[in-house]
């Protein structure tokens, strides 16, 4: 991910082999990482079982909250792809109980349609 891209808070995917061990001690039994999307320094993580927001707050990052969302609490979910001029695509996550959707934008190079059917294989299911 690009500096640009990173400081607009565009997300890049990253490898889920550098986030197994810091991932290892939140993981319930028979659950693993399958895609993961950094923006700045927060992070998306998909299991097989649950959607977990991370976001590292304050100067150093050090304190970090886990925000754990089950695959069964999204109501819906959408994206915009990127267009001819269009920098960036975004993807919108409505939970139970919420009006205003969780928003994220994905940039140029990152292929939100693999995070779509990644969304679409387990609510759908």
């Amino acid at each position: 991910m690009g500096l640009i891209s990173g400081l607009l808070g565009h997300a890049g995917e990253i490898s889920i082999e550098k986030l197994t061990e810091e991932f290892q001690p939140v993981l319930v039994e028979g659950e693993h990482l399958q895609k993961a999307f950094k923006v700045i320094r927060d992070i998306w993580v998909f299991t097989n079982k649950r959607l977990i927001l991370v976001d590292k707050q304050g100067v150093t990052g050090k304190k970090v909250d886990y925000q754990s969302i089950p695959y069964k609490s999204i109501t819906r979910f959408s994206k915009e792809s990127t267009g001819f001029l269009d920098l960036d695509a975004e993807l919108k996550i409505w939970l139970t109980g919420s009006n205003d959707p969780i928003v994220k934008e994905f940039s140029k190079k990152t292929n939100i349609n693999d995070v779509y059917l990644l969304l679409s294989q387990h609510i759908l299911d």
